[in-house]
């Protein structure tokens, strides 16, 4: 039983700018005895891959897309890989063994069956929670979520299967998360160094910013657009979709602006904080213009949220959101390259 180790719901960690993708590395790192925001909120860059955006909460487009955990925090020990249980008779059998080893691993679920969310019997979405405990004698998995309203606690082992296994058919209601099998999938996490934070790994990562948005990162996938050419590539995209009609091209945007939007959240929030700590007033404004970004980044996710049915009747008000959104990851690169010079 892993149940002693159980963080209550109040204590678990979360940001309004995260997905469920980030809550639960989160519970992982916050176990090895890291702190999340520093392992979290050190890299800042804009990835986006053509063709491969999928209807889940958790999508992001990473430079290493087999180990999400390494995408979003390169500069630390953290890895991950995706699984499916393959025991049709006993799927639960293979969360048992690594919660059995202390590990946490990471399912994907359906909201729709699971009695702690809001969705409950409503909204099918493709989430993720955190498995801490298999308890066959009693029929209960234990399991924890970040994301509101947030839960810690036990449930019924045929409510997690039933969510765990669920096809999360197409929803009218969802149409970002929905339609999206989850298929018996899960995450697991290892985390094998956490690195202080001091003042030469920040400068480190302050000057790989720079290097990715200026001229784009070559690392990862080819035909990923990245920086800040491939962000003007991408908001061009979604403006031309937009005239064309097309709304797919609408309805992308707010699943993968999520990962962009957590992401530069997290930077912010980090560099105001490291800022306070070392009076260093350029990483204070380098944060508050890096958070910048992320509230850039609900205009535009809204935006195509709601007008990804007509597409041509949001179009000018796309082009508003997306200037606003382009001309705060200019001042925010250039407030980082400030604070890099600053260190």
């Amino acid at each position: 039983m892993t149940t002693a180790l159980l963080p209550t719901a109040a204590g678990l960690w979360y940001r309004d700018v995260i997905s469920c993708l980030w809550a639960t590395l989160a519970e992982n790192i916050a176990r090895a005895g890291g702190a999340p925001l520093d392992v979290l909120g050190l890299h800042w860059e804009f990835r986006f891959r053509p063709g491969d955006v999928r209807s889940e909460e958790f999508y992001f487009a990473g430079a290493h897309p087999d180990d999400v955990a390494r995408s979003i925090a390169p500069y630390h020990g953290i890895s991950s890989r995706w699984h499916r249980a393959a025991d049709d008779d006993d799927p639960l059998a293979e969360l048992a063994a690594l919660t059995g080893r202390g590990m946490l691993p990471v399912a994907a679920v359906d909201n729709f069956h699971l009695p702690f969310r809001p969705a409950y019997g409503d909204v099918h979405a493709a989430h993720l929670i955190v498995v801490h405990d298999v308890d066959r004698a009693a029929g209960t998995v234990t399991v924890s979520d970040a994301m509101p309203p947030a839960f810690s606690g036990v449930i019924d082992a045929a409510a997690f299967r039933r969510s765990w296994e669920s096809a999360n058919p197409s929803d009218e209601q969802d149409a970002f998360f929905s339609d999206s099998r989850i298929d018996r999938r899960y995450l697991t996490v290892t985390v094998d160094e956490l690195p202080p934070l001091d003042r030469g790994l920040l400068k480190r990562a302050l000057a790989a910013d720079g290097e990715r948005f200026a001229e784009g990162d070559e690392r990862g996938p080819a035909g990923d657009w990245t920086g800040l050419p491939g962000l003007r590539r991408f908001l061009d995209d979604l403006r031309e979709g937009a005239a064309a009609g097309e709304p797919g091209a609408l309805r992308d945007a707010y699943p993968f602006g999520w990962g962009m939007q957590a992401q530069a959240g997290l930077h912010g929030e980090l560099l105001r904080r490291l800022g306070v700590e070392h009076d260093v007033p350029e990483l204070r404004e380098a944060g508050r213009r890096v958070e910048a970004v992320a509230h850039a980044w609900t205009g535009v996710r809204l935006c195509a949220a709601h007008g990804h049915p007509d597409p041509r009747a949001a179009l000018r008000e796309l082009h508003g959101h997306a200037a606003r959104l382009e001309e705060a990851y200019h001042r925010g690169v250039a407030a980082v390259h400030d604070a890099w010079r600053a260190l």
